[in-house]
């Protein structure tokens, strides 16, 4: 199974690290996030990327010629032909566009291998989602899409305010917060027929529509999860990084 990664958009919100790079670009610790999540993949047994470039596309092009341990592949039909090195990563890079939304770039990667199931997931956050799991889920209920529900991280205090006093004050329990789109979506063939344009996101136009007909389950995680939205969360995933321990790492 193919896995498609998300990495075209401009990243407005960090854009101190994404004027000259993609957002998946950004170094966390002395490795791109993209390289992190794709290591996340590849320690599942999942090793056959398909990115989805738009702005500044050159950047992971150049990046993923020069990284060890990579196949690049040139054509879909490609990937059929040399099995040889399973360890290896096989990467297609398609240029979807650089304005171009993420039902598009789904889309388009999607369309370039008719018939096949894929994983999709954004380029800028780590988790620890099992995807043997989140593929067994998918299976079991037969509907053409999954995506990973996710607690939002707990960014600010939480207030308990009674006429007008705080009575406490803490941070925020991430059990509180409800669920979220945490990406990790597991997507039939027919799913790209639900995206009407190249223009339009992917979470205000196919999801909704395939929630409307009861074609979208949730797969809910409750381990490790982080977007790189901002500097703070940079920081904080770079500390995570260095610590010996990420706890995006897949145990053995």
């Amino acid at each position: 199974m193919k896995v498609i990664l998300l990495a075209g958009g401009l990243g407005t919100r960090i854009s101190e690290e994404t004027d000259a790079k993609p957002k998946p670009m950004v170094l966390i610790g002395d490795k791109p996030i993209l390289w992190h999540l794709m290591q996340t993949f590849a320690q599942q047994g999942l090793s056959d990327f398909v990115i989805a470039l738009g702005y500044k596309h050159g950047v992971i092009e150049e990046w993923l010629d020069e990284l060890e341990g990579v196949d690049r592949v040139v054509d879909p039909s490609d990937f059929e032909m040399d099995q040889s090195h399973p360890s290896k990563w096989r990467v297609m890079g398609i240029n979807t566009g650089a304005d171009t939304q993420t039902g598009g770039r789904i889309t388009q990667c999607m369309k370039a291998f008719p018939g096949e199931t894929f994983i999709a997931t954004y380029g800028d956050g780590l988790a620890n989602v099992s995807i043997p799991d989140l593929l067994q889920f998918h299976k079991s209920h037969g509907k053409l899409a999954t995506v990973t529900a996710v607690r939002p991280p707990a960014r600010f205090g939480h207030l308990n305010i009674h006429d007008g006093q705080v009575v406490h004050f803490g941070e925020k329990n991430q059990s509180d917060e409800g669920w979220i789109n945490g990406g990790y979506f597991v997507l039939e063939p027919d799913v790209a027929d639900f995206v009407y344009g190249d223009g339009e996101p992917f979470e205000v136009g196919a999801l909704p529509r395939l929630a409307e007909i009861g074609q979208l389950m949730a797969y809910h995680h409750e381990g490790f999860w982080k977007p790189m939205d901002t500097l703070r969360d940079k920081v904080e995933l770079t500390r995570l990084a260095e610590s010996g321990a990420p706890p995006w790492n897949i145990p053995k």
